[in-house]
């Protein structure tokens, strides 16, 4: 039965300097940014119908394998290799690039972490099994 949710006000994000996020989450992710709220802690992004929060908050460090909250957005197959390599290019950290051919969410996934240590995920949805697995190397590579 529920309590009758019709849809999503916004995601929140916890960063720990609004600037550096700011500029990570509009310059390098290309969100569009819709400006700072009145306390002046968080801002406000957007892509698609969704809202994200950027949050400003003291960040709790976690060794990579213990980290399974992450964010993850929508990319075609060419966003995700020229995003590869700008991350290259630009010393972002990557965690993994995943081939996932069976569950709810399947296609291919590169993970990396935001300046604040945020796990993100880039999610190309068109990659089906049976397709080439390259590895991240190669992708940049390429």
């Amino acid at each position: 039965m529920g309590v009758g949710i019709t849809g999503v006000t916004h995601w929140s994000i916890p960063v720990r300097d609004l600037d550096e996020a700011e500029q990570f989450y509009g310059e390098v992710l290309g969100l569009k940014h819709l400006g700072r709220l009145g306390n002046n802690e968080m801002t406000c992004f957007t892509v698609a119908e969704h809202k994200i929060l950027l949050c400003k908050q003291p960040i709790q460090h976690l060794k990579d394998e213990e980290i399974k909250v992450h964010h993850s957005f929508v990319v075609s197959a060419e966003s995700l290799v020229a995003a590869a390599k700008m991350f290259k290019e630009t010393g972002v950290p990557v965690v993994d690039l995943v081939y996932r051919r069976k569950g709810f969410f399947t296609g291919r996934e590169l993970y990396f972490y935001d300046p604040s240590g945020n796990k993100i995920e880039l999610r190309d949805p068109t990659w089906k099994e049976g397709m080439p697995e390259p590895t991240y190397d190669e992708v940049v590579a390429s």
